[in-house]
Parts: C-alpha cells; structure tokens; sequence
C-alpha cells in the first residue's frame, strides 16, 4: 500500500495491483473505493504505508516509514477513532484542540501521571510536566515548556493545565495562597491580553514567559516576562474581531454602583469596540468575567481603590477615542470644548481639557536655533488621538504585568525553576503587516532553537548508545535570520528609516529592493505594490510595507505624555513613571497628595537627551535574551494543532493540520530522525516482538544483545541497516517494516501449519464422533427393531394361544348346544315314538 496525494484529504491509500520494474513510468494502482488509477511516475515513488500494527502508535517516531502522509494518518486515526488529543512526536508533544471539554484534566489525573516516567502512561500534557518536574527535581536544572501554534490551537489553555499541574505536585512552600495567585495570574492577563479574533474567541495578542520558582521541589513564586503587544488592536479591529476583553468586561458592568461615574455605555457605543461589529459573541459573559477579573486582582494584592482607579484609565481609553475632530483636507484640525467625551477624558485622568485640546492638534518642533508649534490636520491629529490611546494602554498593560510580578514574587527567592512559554505561532494571512513580521521573526528564532536541540538530542542519543554518528544536514534558518535582523538586513534599514524625518514606507520598500533582490530568502512581489516576500521556514509570506514605519517608531507627543504624568490621578502618575525611576509605594503616592495639572514634576519630565528605541529594537533585544534563556534551560515542546477553522468538535482538516505540522517543525523532526536511525528497540522489545524470527541456535545465546545480533545478521545481512548499541537496536527507515514483513510471513506459514493440523484433528474427531454417533444409532435401531420383532411374535404366538382357545371355547359352545339339541331332539322324538306306540297299542 502507498500513499498518493489528494486534492481534498491531502493524501489517500491505494493499492499497487502490479509489480513495478525499474524503468516503467506508471504505477497500476487500485483505490479504497475498488476504482483502478494508473499512477504516473515522475520523480520518485510514492511513499510506503505503515504497517498496521504501527499506524497508530502514540510515538510518531516509531513509526518505521516517517514521512508526511504517515504522521498525518497516526495523528487523524488517534484524533478521529480513539480520540486521543495527544500524540509525542519524539521530544514534542502534539496536542489537537478537541473543542469540547475532555475529562481528562482532573485532580485525579493529576496525581495518576505524578512519579510515572513517560511513556508509562497515554501522552497527556501532564507527563510532559511531569517529565520537566522530575529532571528539575533530580538533576537540579531550570527547565522550559515551550508551548505554539496557531491562533484558536489551544496554547493559552495548556499552559493554564501545565501551571495547575506545577502547582498542584509541587504545593507551595511558606505562602500556602501562592498557588492560587499563580492560578489568578491567568484571568488578569487574559483580560487584558486577549481578544476575539476571527480563529479564536480567546486570542492571546501578545506573547508571554512564565517562570514558576521552586525551592525543596515546592513552588515559591512566579514571573510573567511579556512580548510583542498587539497595541494597533487598541485603535482598530477587523470585522468580526473585538478589542481586548476588559473593554467589553468594562462596559457589560457599567450599571454596576461603583462604575456609574466612568460616563460607560454599552461597547457599541464607543469608537474603539464598535468597529469589529462584534460587540458581544456568545462564547463569553462579560458581566460574568470583570467578576473574575476583580476576584483575581484581590488575590493577587490589588486593593479595590487600585482597582477602581484603572478603570478610570481604561473608561478614559475608551472615551478618548469618541473625541471629535474636526477640520478637512489639510486645514488645522480643531476640537470642540463642548465635546461630551472630551470632558469625560479629561474629567477622569484629572488633566485640563485646554491642553487636551492644545496638544491633539498641534505638535512642538525643535529645531538647533527655534522651537516652534505646528498644527495638525485632522489626519495627523487622528493619529496622535489614537497613538496616545496605545501609549496608554501599553503602559497599563505594562504596569499590570509588573503588578502581578510583585504579588507573585518570592522573598526567599528560588533554586530551580520551570518555565512556560506561551508564544504566537507562525502566521500568515492575506495581509500581513508589522505584527505579523515581528511574530514571524520570533518562530524562526524559536525554530532555529528548536532544530538545534532537536539534532543535539538526536546527536547525544548515539553518542549514548555507541553508535557511528555521521552528521546530517538539517534545515538551518540562519540566512533567513540573518535577512531579518542582521547588518543592513529588514529591521537595520527599518530602524534607519525611522530615524529619518521625512522617512515612509515606500522609500524603506524602495531600500529593501535594491540590497536584498539578490538574496535567495527575499523576494520582490510582481504586483506594483510597496511589499515584499521573505521565504520562512514554513513558507513564503508577503508583507505590505503601508505601517511599518509608523509602528515601529511607536511615536506619541511627549508634550500629551507630559500631561498624562502632571495627572491628579496618582495611579496615573505610576503607570507612566519612565523606565529607571523604579516603583512608587501606594502609601508614598497617596501622601504626597494631587499633583497640579500641567506641572509635570522633575523626575516626569521627558528627557531630550534619552533616545527611545524602535518597537523592532526592543523586541529584538528582548527575543535575544528569551534565546538566551531558553538555551540555558532543557527544554520541552508542546506543538498545538488547529485541527479546523469551524472550532467543531472532533473534526478533523487535512488540510489545515498538514499547513500546521510544516509550520511548527514535527515534520522537519521528523526528517532528522529519518535521515538517521529512527527506529529504536530495546533488545528486550525487540525479542518481545520478533521471536518468531530467532532460530533455535540464536536462542541458545546467553546475552540479549548477542540473540538480537546474530539473528539480525541473518535476516538483514546488510550491516548498514542497522546498528546494535549498548541498550537498543537502531534501525534505519524501512527496516521495521520489512522485519514486521518477515515476520507476518512466518507467523503466516506458523497459522498455516497450525491450521493444517488443527483442521485434520478437528475432521478427525469430526469422524470419530460422527462414526460413534452411527454406532450408537445402529444399535439403537437394531435393538428397536429387534424388541419390534420380539414383541411381534409373542403377540403372534399369543393371537395362536387365544385362536386355540377360542376356537376351542367356540367348538364346544357349538358342540354342547348341538349335543344338548341332539338329546332334546331325541327326547322329543322318543316321547312322540312313545306316544305313538302307547296309542297304538
């Protein structure tokens, strides 16, 4: 059987009905459906099926043919006939969102994969942390759960399962309520990190690295490390899509008594929730999950005035987006003083509404000799409208995170850690814009990781085992990077036009081509457009210049922040306090009394001397020290899979999940196990499984090791093969399938001797019980037939008896009654004589 590609379930059984010979150009092929295809033969044939025994092993690399189709029909036959969402795939973990609750999580479960080495037990997320736990107990190093995939494949809920699971076995030490602050972590995070995107009704729009601390094997404290926020989302959504979930939390509970003076509507009512036109989607309650969000801030230390306090901030975010800006084509833009949301804005931050007014529609120019005020048109006034609202949400998210940091932090610190990465998968979408570039960006440097590790494990493997290792070449993404972030590469010139006053998108395109055109990972697209394609691991993307800029410089009037820090809001005050100022204590901020509005205090004011890096520089340097981290941690994969856009329960896409195995790397670690020795046995499995094949003088051999050897040498004979090392048999792709061959051969003339005897001892006694069964009947009969006989003629001699009898009885009724006539007649005859003579006489 072999594999031939599909249009619609990407590849499908058939069956070869002629022998192919070296030479011939089309394979005679007979389909599931009994349809007969001739297959033509172009470049190579195509590939094996697995034997059955192996199509649905919970280890993908075990599986003797590895190539794609055979990993897509294990994880489709798992997911489809034994739903099993979790399939390992060497050192990753597979895990198929099932879209539907599963009761497999429970604290039962917990504890049943607690103390099991993996692969005791079903592949489940929790023997992967399990697995981490135990390394970290025994061998003292930090280790790292590296958790991707796509938008809407379940990364968000594996990493809440991993945390519960580090939680729960590891307890807390000293805090007995860190392990619920580590749990309440999630809704905080979620609320102000998710949102509903077209794939996903709790889209993670940012990247994050939890460090859960243990000190004695007990969980002492935690840190959130956060990448990459999706800040444009703030300002706009696509159709179909939502805001960040506080938004719509915010404005479900509007009613509620201590939110009725953040002037709060419904969410359609505002500017920046109104433009997905999906205000409220059916998978979530919003009133429902502020309640969460409040509960989760109060065990994480947040009073409730804190609390308060930054929904004023974000009521503000809200109301700033539905000021009215007024003016056309390039005329000055002007605010009205009426503005119903402007007063809100200005009324909650405690900041004068003149200067909101003054600063939205003019900008401040420094020259060397002058300083000078610029008005705005409504565009550019727009922009700075909507760069303060992502300025602002960035830095609440910023100062959220570092909340939660300072709740989940332990003062005696920790010896070894755990560490969960939660990061976006590899995207692709009709545009692509600077996100998707940057979440690009960090899947190859993760990928690049990823293949290192993965061959170093594989290296250290027959290293172990004593066995020849001739390096093979695998898929390094290193030009691709280099493209992407080294000397005058995409993001240098991005940084360097940036820096330019008049710099724009087009002349950045325009750059691009003339250095990159040669590269063999940059591509120039053929419609006239400022784009550009970049070749990734996964595949081409294409990326439309019209943002890059913009967002890169992540550019807001310092002169609007100035006022932001000058607020009579002291939380506030905190939340924009500029890296290095360090944090300020709640008793230190509430003493110090209200600030007077457009006075910004010396340590607020913005430094002129301090260059503010690009978005592109920060991530770089922050994805660099992830690199870092990661590297000095062992780590473990867990690749999620989308297995279809309609998020239907156990539905499984062909051809959605083969996009995603290619983009998550299984398929290229499959191709390094592949061009070595994939299949490995112990010599114990091996003589477990194939003893049929051993003859009677190999078993004679008092060594496992010797038995495997010599009955290997006799079956394969060919020594390139296979390998034998000190505890396995490594076998190269093929050979398990033809041993599993031999071995169904043997078993098959075994059955067929079996049955040969088995068939004639069972006619045999057929025979014996059929003949018995006649003999019995024969003498049965013959005794029936022979007491009929004996009972006929004593019935014969009887009928005689009675005949004599009777006849007898008869004859002499007869001869008495004549006999008695006779003398009656002779009475009568004498008288009448006697008469007659007495008369005549």
């Amino acid at each position: 059987r072999v594999w031939i590609p599909d249009c619609v379930e990407v590849w499908r059984v058939a069956e070869i009905t002629r022998d192919y010979k070296e030479g011939d150009t089309v394979l005679h092929l007979c389909l599931e459906d009994g349809s007969a295809l001739a297959y033509p033969i172009e470049f190579q044939l195509p590939p094996l099926c697995n034997p059955d025994c192996l199509s649905d092993a919970d280890d993908l690399v075990a599986l003797s043919y590895l190539h794609e189709p055979a990993v897509l029909h294990s994880l489709r036959r798992r997911f489809l006939e034994a739903n099993a969402i979790y399939t390992y795939c060497g050192i990753i973990l597979v895990a198929i969102n099932p879209y539907k609750p599963l009761p497999i999580y429970e604290e039962e479960v917990i504890y049943a994969y607690s103390g099991h080495e993996m692969g005791d037990m079903d592949p489940h997320i929790f023997a992967l942390a399990e697995e981490a736990y135990k390394q970290m107990v025994r061998f003292g190093k930090n280790q790292s759960l590296i958790i991707s995939g796509e938008s809407g494949a379940g990364k968000t809920v594996s990493a809440k399962y991993a945390m519960r699971y580090f939680t729960t076995v590891g307890g807390c030490l000293g805090d007995s309520s860190m392990e619920e602050k580590v749990l309440a972590s999630s809704p905080v995070m979620e609320a102000f990190g998710n949102a509903r995107t077209t794939r996903n009704d709790n889209s993670s729009r940012f990247g994050k690295y939890i460090k859960i601390g243990f000190s004695q094997a007990c969980v002492t404290g935690a840190t959130i490390k956060t990448y990459l926020l999706e800040k444009s989302r703030v300002t706009f959504q696509a159709k179909a899509e939502r805001n960040y979930h506080i938004f719509y939390q915010l404005c479900a509970s509007a009613t509620l008594p201590e939110l009725q003076g953040l002037g709060l509507h419904g969410a359609e009512s505002f500017h920046y929730t109104c433009q997905g036109q999906c205000t409220a989607p059916q998978s979530t309650t919003d009133a429902a999950d502020l309640d969460s969000t409040r509960h989760a801030f109060s065990l994480l230390g947040v009073p409730e005035a804190d609390q308060l306090e930054l929904f004023n901030i974000l009521a503000a975010i809200l109301h700033l987006g539905n000021i009215v800006v007024r003016g056309r084509d390039r005329r000055s833009a002007s605010l009205q003083p009426a503005d119903e949301a402007l007063g809100l804005f200005c009324a909650l931050l405690g900041i004068e509404a003149s200067q909101v007014m003054h600063w939205l529609c003019h900008r401040k120019l420094v020259t060397a000799g002058e300083t000078y005020l610029k008005p705005l048109s409504r565009q550019q006034a727009l922009n700075s409208r909507d760069a303060l609202a992502k300025h602002m949400y960035g830095q609440v998210f910023r100062w959220m995170v570092s909340r939660v940091n300072c709740a989940l932090r332990s003062l005696e610190g920790h010896h070894t850690s755990i560490g969960i990465l939660d990061i976006y998968g590899f995207e692709m979408f009709e545009l692509n814009s600077f996100e998707q570039f940057c979440i690009n960006y960090a899947n190859e440097k993760l990928q690049q990781l990823f293949n290192l590790h993965v061959f170093k494990l594989e290296q250290e493997e027959y290293v172990t085992e004593e066995i020849p290792w001739v390096f093979v070449d695998f898929c390094d993404n290193q030009p691709c990077i280099e493209l992407i972030e080294g000397r005058l590469g995409i993001l240098d010139l991005l940084n360097e036009e940036c820096k330019m006053p008049q710099g724009s998108d087009g002349s950045w395109a325009q750059k691009l081509y003339q250095i990159h055109l040669g590269s063999s990972h940059f591509q120039k697209p053929k419609r006239p457009t400022d784009a550009f394609v970049v070749c990734h691991f996964a595949g081409k993307v294409e990326y439309q210049c019209d943002g890059f800029v913009e967002k890169n410089r992540d550019a807001v009037p310092e002169e609007l922040v100035g006022l932001l820090r000058a607020s009579k809001s002291t939380l506030l005050t905190e939340i924009f306090l500029e890296e290095g100022d360090g944090p300020v204590s709640l008793q230190s901020r509430r003493s110090s009394g209200p600030r007077m509005a457009g006075r910004p205090s010396r340590r607020s004011l913005p430094s002129s001397q301090k260059s503010k890096r690009s978005i592109s520089s920060q991530f770089k340097v922050s994805l660099n020290k992830l690199m870092e981290m990661l590297s000095s941690t062992t780590s473990h994969y867990i690749r999620c899979i989308k297995p279809n856009d309609g998020k239907q329960p156990f539905v499984f896409d062909s051809r959605r999940a083969v996009e995603q195995l290619r983009a998550c790397g299984v398929l290229e670690t499959i191709r390094i196990s592949a061009s070595g020795y994939p299949s490995r046995w112990t010599y114990q499995e091996f003589l477990e499984r194939y003893r049929a094949l051993v003859s009677r003088e190999e078993l004679m051999g008092t060594q496992e090791k010797q038995i495997c050897s010599l009955a290997l040498e006799r079956l394969l004979q060919d020594p390139s093969k296979y390998q034998c090392g000190k505890n396995k048999v490594f076998f190269r792709a093929g050979q398990v399938a033809y041993l599993e061959d031999l071995r169904y051969r043997r078993l098959k003339a075994a059955c067929t001797l079996l049955q040969r005897h088995l068939r004639g001892w069972l006619a045999r006694r057929r025979f014996g019980r059929t003949r018995a069964a006649a003999v019995c009947l024969q003498r049965h009969a013959r005794g029936m037939l022979a007491r009929r006989f004996t009972r006929m003629l004593r019935r014969t001699r009887a009928a005689v008896v009675l005949q004599k009898t009777l006849r007898m009885v008869l004859a002499r009724r007869s001869y008495l009654r004549m006999h008695q006539a006779v003398i009656t007649i002779q009475a009568f005859a004498r008288g009448m004589f006697a008469r007659r003579l007495y008369q005549q006489v």
